[in-house]
């Protein structure tokens, strides 16, 4: 077999079978095929596509290629959560402890953040003492103790889809719905879970712009879950504004601490509760009337607070200290005034990312360091009315020389006029789940 043949064929295109495949991804793995094939390849797909059981095969080969989570031990109620990424997205924070709250096992590996999207670890280290590395056997141990563990994705997870990612990112073919939907759900099979939710933005905050690519992309990763023995579902949601008012790590710890409270921005709290009952629905077999009067009885009643306190604790963090921390505020602050009146009619959330960014709330390259208490609070959100110099938000940050950059950035975000508004529903559309 011959890589050459291989480009020739979806060059043409031929859908790959599993033989070809799994030479393929081999020779991603071990190095021996060259970057210039595999980015002829890569090229090829993007032009031509790939059949969805093509698509569902590649998948599995790469999650194959690699280490895998074997979650068999705890059963049937083993599920997970992924989001595409998006502004303000803490939902997992609050998701999680919810889910095992009421007999879901979440034993989850998340990323960090680059660029103007934040990452769930990143949010977790920002609580002193929390272990986000774990050998198999502390992980294995905390789920067994609370149901509940977040860690660190494996340095082997998945490693073909580690190093066509790289190459499809300096060769102009990230923007192909096949290879998104294999990347990503490649790791999400290798991570063990039976069942799988997954919370696909659109927006400008999100790389999928439209409903309609959205869609295609959550279709496509639903039928590869669903090829490969997974309950799934998805979630079309919103990100066109930021989620919730907090943008940054500390800051959005503390704000999923305010929803599991019973409190916290009800666009949050929505979109939080919509996943959780998607995920409920398909471990532990409930419509999603009942996952929805569960979830709230959870928050209602404080069993998900207590379960999240649990889980920091578990994985080393020191929950008292974060929140000590947080009250002696520590840190520079400056608030940005509304440059005019009116109605707030857009708020570029991929700006207001970029904005938290340059305080110290994100990373331009994987290197940089991070300033957990930099960020962003959102004082007024697009639908609101404002006045000439009416505070909009506040910046944070430990160094106050950031302020000036960020704040330009983020008025070059917002749009104020004297015009209606009308604004897009938070949750755009449902795919897959149980009926």
């Amino acid at each position: 077999m011959r890589m050459y043949d291989l480009i020739e064929k979806k060059k043409r295109g031929g859908a790959l079978n599993k033989e070809e495949l799994a030479y393929l991804v081999g020779g991603i793995t071990d190095g021996s095929i060259p970057d210039y094939q595999l980015s002829a390849f890569t090229m090829a797909v993007c032009f031509r596509g790939m059949e969805k059981e093509e698509t569902a095969a590649l998948t599995m080969e790469m999650a194959e290629s690699g280490d895998r989570v074997d979650l068999s031990i705890f059963g049937e109620k083993t599920v997970d959560k992924h989001s595409t990424g998006g502004v303000g997205d803490k939902t997992t924070l609050i998701v999680a402890p919810i889910v095992a709250s009421l007999g879901g096992i979440v034993a989850k590996m998340s990323g960090r953040g680059l660029g103007h999207t934040g990452g769930t670890v990143d949010k977790l280290e920002s609580i002193p003492g929390y272990r986000v590395e774990c050998s198999p056997e502390d992980f294995f141990s905390i789920v067994e103790k609370c149901s509940l563990a977040v860690v660190g994705q494996s340095g082997n997870l998945a490693p073909a889809d580690k190093k066509l990612y790289a190459l499809r990112d300096v060769t102009a073919t990230v923007d192909s719905i096949p290879l998104i939907a294999s990347s990503i759900m490649s790791k999400k099979l290798a991570a063990g879970a039976r069942s799988i939710v997954l919370d696909v933005k659109c927006g400008s905050g999100a790389f999928m712009k439209s409903q309609e690519e959205a869609c295609t992309l959550a279709e496509e990763m639903v039928e590869i879950g669903r090829a490969n023995g997974r309950n799934m579902a998805a979630l079309i949601t919103d990100m066109d504004r930021p989620l919730g008012s907090a943008i940054g790590n500390a800051l959005e710890v503390e704000e999923a601490i305010s929803v599991l409270q019973g409190n916290g921005p009800s666009d949050l709290r929505k979109v939080a509760c919509a996943l959780a009952e998607e995920m409920l629905s398909l471990c532990n077999g409930w419509a999603l009337e009942e996952a929805r009067a569960q979830v709230k009885k959870s928050l209602d009643e404080g069993l998900a607070y207590e379960k999240f306190k649990e889980w920091i604790a578990a994985q080393g963090g020191d929950l008292e200290a974060f929140l000590a921390a947080r009250a002696a505020k520590e840190w520079q602050q400056e608030e940005i005034l509304a440059p005019e009146g009116g109605m707030i009619i857009k708020m570029d959330a991929q700006g207001i990312g970029i904005a938290a960014m340059q305080l110290g709330a994100g990373r331009a390259t994987k290197e940089d360091p991070l300033d957990y208490q930099a960020g962003i609070t959102l004082l007024k959100k697009s639908g609101d009315r404002v006045e000439a110099g009416e505070p909009v938000a506040r910046m944070y940050a430990c160094d106050k020389r950031r302020f000036s950059a960020a704040k330009e950035r983020f008025l070059q975000a917002i749009t104020v006029k004297e015009e209606p508004f009308t604004q897009k529903p938070l949750i755009l559309k449902r795919i897959g789940g149980r009926d």
